[in-house]
């Protein structure tokens, strides 16, 4: 996450920023830093704090390096995911079963409605 950005690179930037900023404003600029790092950390404690709150005494037991993010690389799970053998092994296909029957959805509507009544009619849904 350093963005291309050397050890040389952010030290010519900081000199720059002195120069542009200048000294009367300088200490308050650095006031304003600390400032902002040190609500920046309390809004980190306060998260891991409100989290060991929520998680009760899992929160301890859980491994954070085996969920980084930078961790994961797709194709090794995509391999072991093919590689993992299916613990139930193949189903054998049975003789197939009829699930319809072959009537038409106009005939089966006409079978529920009977010959006599008329349909429902909504005349605000059309």
């Amino acid at each position: 996450m350093s963005f291309g950005l050397t050890f040389d690179k952010i030290l010519i930037i900081l000199v720059i920023a002195v120069f542009l900023v200048g000294p009367e404003r300088l200490p308050g600029y650095a006031a304003q830093l600390a400032r902002l790092t040190r609500s920046l950390r309390d809004l980190a404690n306060g998260a891991k704090d409100r989290m060991r709150e929520e998680m009760g005494p899992e929160f301890d037991e859980v491994d954070w390096a085996k969920l980084d993010p930078r961790k994961y690389d797709p194709r090794r799970i995509i391999r072991d995911a093919l590689l993992e053998e299916d613990p139930a092994g193949p189903v054998p296909a049975g003789p197939p079963t009829p699930t319809r029957s072959s009537a038409t959805a106009y005939e089966l509507r006409q079978r529920r409605l009977g010959k006599g009544p008329v349909p429902p009619f909504d005349g605000e849904a059309t």
